[in-house]
């Protein structure tokens, strides 16, 4: 490929060097802000070489070269349009503008959660394979290495509220540190682990006000709503306090005034939402059963193509860390869904023999099985609408299934294939089951309905 001659191809199609407003590139996507969007033209990006998707996310024009080519072109991007690098972060900052308030929410969610995944997904793998062998009784559960692995599987969780402190504070404007200090609060060791109320709590009198001596650990909902006070104090404290004496008394009572309310009022009240939502999603499940994994599976790859899907992660958080529930059972619905897509897209493969889509199609599949469906989604299955909408009926068929037989996971971040390493040990046959109904239906739909594929579409 001629990385040059694509970037040339590519900045007229997007209205001109005066047209960019900022660009970026992650793993696999080029991520452009457009200072007038309806100046770019879709389709003709599309037939590209090189390109295996183009569509409009968050404020962005994000064009899929692909991992290892995305950045080549890029680079040879940058230099024909004249523009300086920027980074991801300030691409999106400058996307972000151009959002509606449901989107900033939704995005603010993503930034807080993502970064932490990692750590999420750590734990929530040792975890779901510790409960494997435990129940298929590989391994002695009174063993000093199995005790160790255990502890290691819980510490994301435990320290949930301090991981979530940092990325919150950072993204509210607050000092990270403070934000984390913040978390480490709502974690005191002095305070009851919330994972441990059933043996019982002590309260405290704070001037007539009985303070339950409760724990935060594995909660999201309490320390990112005091997160976002302790980021609104501190910017005001810094207006008014002198410089000479900011380094001191704007951190001591950023500390002390949020750590009063966080305890007192924003954690309570934090919690109370956190159980809240994971009650009516839990009754929804219980309740309307199969028909909820229906609704939730068949509506899930929507929401993928508005890209609110990240924000769920606060939500599935909070199942995890509610005592009363401590299992995700949202993901493995969203699982299926991904895996349908994924099946949908593979049956474009049978239905041409254009060398083009062929190159896109198998690549994007492969990803979708492994949970990744922005390829297959916005590069396959959208372009020719049928296969989505195969997709669709397959998610929701399966998601049925996943609630019908109670699939639940241990963390969150992972799904399709490699979601089963976080699903809990009996529910893995069952999750296997769901996924050959998702890929099933979604490739046999997509097989069987008549729409014409060719590379220009």
């Amino acid at each position: 490929m001629d990385f040059n001659k694509v970037a040339q191809q590519l900045l007229p199609l997007l209205g001109g060097r005066e047209n960019i407003a900022s660009a970026a590139h992650c793993a696999t996507r080029l991520r452009l802000v457009l200072v007038d969007d309806a100046k770019a033209d879709k389709e003709a990006i599309d037939k590209l070489e090189g390109v295996k998707g183009c569509f409009r996310n968050a404020g962005q024009m994000q064009i899929i070269f692909g991992t290892g080519v995305v950045n080549k072109v890029y680079t040879a991007f940058i230099q024909a349009a004249g523009i300086s690098e920027a980074t991801k972060g300030e691409t999106a900052q400058a996307a972000t503008q151009k959002l509606n308030p449901a989107q900033r929410i939704a995005r603010l969610l993503s930034n807080i959660f993502v970064p932490i995944i990692p750590a999420i997904v750590a734990s929530g793998v040792l975890m779901g394979l510790l409960g494997m062998m435990k129940t298929y009784g590989w391994v002695n559960p009174d063993s000093a290495l199995f005790v160790m692995l255990d502890m290691f599987s819980s510490a994301a969780f435990i320290i949930l509220p301090i991981l979530i402190g940092f990325t919150a504070a950072r993204e509210f404007g607050g000092n990270p540190y403070l934000g984390a200090t913040l978390g480490g609060i709502l974690t005191h060791p002095a305070l009851t682990n919330a994972w441990g109320v059933a043996g019982g709590f002590k309260t405290m009198d704070f001037f007539g006000l009985d303070v339950a001596m409760i724990g935060y650990q594995g909660t999201v909902f309490p320390v990112l709503l005091a997160v976002w006070f302790m980021s609104l104090l501190e910017k005001r404290l810094r207006r008014v306090i002198p410089d000479a004496l900011d380094i001191i008394l704007t951190p001591f009572l950023t500390v002390i005034i949020s750590g009063f309310v966080a305890m007192l009022i924003i954690g309570p009240a934090g919690r109370a939402l956190g159980d809240g939502i994971s009650l009516v999603l839990s009754t929804l499940i219980a309740h309307a059963g199969w028909l909820a994994g229906l609704l939730f599976g068949g509506l899930y790859s929507v929401i993928v193509v508005t890209g609110i899907h990240h924000s769920f992660h606060a939500i599935e958080a909070g199942l995890l860390g509610n005592p009363a529930i401590g299992v995700n059972f949202l993901l493995p619905i969203w699982s299926m869904a991904n895996v349908a897509q994924a099946g949908a897209c593979l049956a474009v493969w049978f239905k041409t023999r254009d060398i083009k889509v062929r190159s896109i199609v198998l690549p994007s599949a492969f990803s979708g099985l492994l949970g990744i469906t922005e390829a297959a989604i916005f590069g396959v299955n959208l372009r020719y609408m049928k296969p989505f909408i195969a997709g669709i009926l397959g998610g929701a068929a399966a998601g049925a299934w996943v609630v019908i037989s109670h699939v639940n996971m241990t963390a969150v971040g992972l799904t399709a294939l490699p979601g089963m390493a976080i699903v809990q040990a009996s529910s893995l046959v069952n999750y296997i089951i769901g996924m050959a109904i998702a890929f099933g239906i979604g490739f046999l739909l997509s097989l069987l309905l008549k729409y014409k594929v060719e590379a220009s579409a």
